[in-house]
């Protein structure tokens, strides 16, 4: 945290908050591929007998912001089950995220991913929907800030090596639904339903993305950037990303038909991996 000024400030404030038991940094920042640019992502993990406590962190964020009248700190959960809830903040000209996540409710997803089991969830935010497995994603790729009891190391002990009934599951769960998207699509293709077809389109795309993320043993923590991603991993599709960028080529010229055979061919070449 050191080499970092804005951090150095921020996680001391953040961790005398009651209820925070640990913090992480998250996405990009914590990956080590962040630009300029990037927003710096905050994992703030509570237990859930010691409740957060929302006024407390409403003062203590009023306190670091730029403007304190532009922030806003939600309570627990009004960002549903799966998101929770946080905050969308300015901080010395940087942009900062805050997320709520529960140390036992991950502690449970985290367990119930490596028995293979893993659920999906509709979510603003997500156009592919949130799978539970993200929550396992993001301890196994976070970097622990403030974990003076060891929690998130304890957690994150769990997250290597990447479980085989977890890769197993997603596989089992996301690879049918491609070809299914595909034919879903192409029933919409007679009547030039444009809106239909790109879903069904994006739908394809993003459950061949958990099916490479998966094969690979890699965590898959966000649909965005994830088939770029995906097109550099050991085992992957030739030229996934110039197809991928043919399929909306088509769809964009709404040669539709061309766009169902470029991912029936994806498709099949997954499947056969």
């Amino acid at each position: 945290m050191s080499h970092d000024p804005l951090l150095a400030r921020i996680i001391p404030v953040l961790a005398d908050v009651p209820g925070v038991a640990a913090i992480v940094l998250g996405g990009s920042r914590a990956r080590g591929t962040a630009h300029e640019a990037s927003d710096t992502d905050l994992g703030l993990y509570f237990r859930d007998g010691a409740a957060l406590d929302i006024d407390r962190l409403r003062d203590a964020v009023a306190g670091l912001v730029d403007n304190p009248t532009a922030a806003h700190v939600t309570p627990v959960g009004e960002w549903g089950r799966w998101i929770v809830g946080g905050a969308w903040l300015a901080i010395g000209g940087r942009k900062v995220d805050l997320l709520y996540r529960s140390i036992d409710e991950v502690a449970h997803v985290i367990d119930a991913c490596r028995n293979g089991e893993i659920s999906m969830h509709y979510q603003p935010g997500h156009p592919h929907g949130f799978c539970s497995a993200i929550w396992m994603g993001e301890i196994a790729l976070c970097r622990a800030l403030h974990d003076p009891d060891g929690f998130v190391a304890a957690l994150k002990a769990k997250t290597s090596p990447y479980p085989p009934a977890l890769r197993d599951a997603l596989v089992r769960r996301f690879q049918w639904e491609i070809l299914f998207a595909i034919e879903n699509a192409e029933l919409a293709l007679p009547r030039g339903d444009s809106t239909h077809i790109a879903g069904c389109a994006y739908r394809a795309l993003s459950c061949i993305a958990q099916v490479l993320f998966a094969l690979n043993g890699q965590y898959l923590i966000n649909e965005k950037g994830a088939l770029a991603q995906a097109a550099n991993f050991p085992l992957t599709v030739r030229g996934l990303a110039g197809r991928v960028a043919e399929v909306w080529r088509q769809i964009g010229a709404a040669e539709h038909t061309a766009a169902m055979q470029t991912l029936r061919v994806l498709e099949n070449e997954v499947r056969e991996m």
